[in-house]
């Protein structure tokens, strides 16, 4: 475990706050959808905004900060996760505004490199309201820690059918947010895919067919968080002892795509075929 003030070495702490985004103050504004535009976009100068709010309650504003550390829920993991948003450099306007946006941000170089990639998880949901606080205060209050570092590449951008390889996390953000290339591509067809426990290595080797959505509605089960099993009978032995075993464990990939018009006996027969090869049913998780 990597502790939030061990990996956010600041150089001014007494002068530094941090403040944990939810949404714009309409809860169907979600702070992460805005941080996650593009740079100059409306959404991304709401995000901006958002930050750089002043009220007249000093605990809930950037008076005597030089910078902010700010971050957004990312609500696809849960309400203990954030995704960091910038260090940046505040300044005060003047003439002073209250209940407005009272401040210049500008985002500095330092942690760049992590913007919209690095999550934090902290010890408890902070609630409703706005968290903004001095950084030394933060470790000591809600224990946050390094969760997880995504790759540099924008999960929307499908990599093809190919090149398909998914943590259970990227698999939530997908279908949490349909993003709409992986959406338009797996919807597309019917076929055979895996999955894999990487806590033990056996395989599962699924199909997706019928004559609605092909992969994509196979899979929207096993990135359900009420779901995760898909009806698997392995999968729920695995869930009794625990969500975090699969959600924590679990890729998906592709083998096969097959046209949407395939037969669902051929797909079938497609995907006994791969239990087979990879010998599933004797040393992985299919039951059949």
């Amino acid at each position: 475990m990597i502790k939030f003030n061990d990996f956010f070495k600041i150089e001014f702490p007494n002068e530094t706050k941090v403040k944990f985004n939810m949404n714009e103050g309409n809860v169907s504004v979600a702070a992460w959808d805005l941080l996650k535009e593009e740079e100059g976009s409306e959404a991304h100068q709401k995000w901006l905004n958002m930050n750089a709010h002043k009220t007249k309650q000093a605990n809930n504003n950037l008076n005597h900060a030089k910078y902010l550390l700010a971050f957004a829920q990312y609500y696809p993991l849960g309400p203990q996760y954030y995704i960091f948003g910038g260090l940046y450099k505040v300044e005060k306007k003047a003439p002073e505004v209250f209940n407005a946006v009272g401040y210049n941000l500008s985002l500095c170089d330092e942690f760049k490199a992590y913007r919209k990639r690095l999550i934090i998880k902290l010890k408890r949901p902070i609630g409703r309201d706005v968290y903004n606080k001095i950084y030394f205060s933060v470790q000591e209050d809600l224990e946050p820690e390094i969760y997880e570092i995504l790759p540099s590449r924008a999960i929307e951008d499908f990599p093809g059918f190919n090149n398909v390889l998914l943590s259970h996390k990227q698999l939530q953000y997908i279908f949490k947010n349909e993003a709409p290339e992986w959406k338009r591509q797996l919807s597309a067809v019917k076929g055979v895919y895996c999955i894999t426990d990487t806590s033990t290595g056996r395989l599962y080797i699924g199909a997706a067919y019928g004559d609605y959505a092909g992969i994509w509605q196979r899979w929207s089960r096993y990135a359900n968080v009420n779901d995760l099993t898909g009806g698997n009978k392995a999968f729920e032995e695995l869930k009794s002892r625990g969500a975090e075993c699969i959600i924590d464990n679990f890729t998906y990939s592709i083998l096969e795509i097959l046209d949407p018009r395939t037969p669902d006996i051929d797909v079938i027969a497609r995907e006994n075929h791969w239990k087979k090869v990879f010998k599933s049913k004797q040393f992985g998780l299919n039951y059949n």
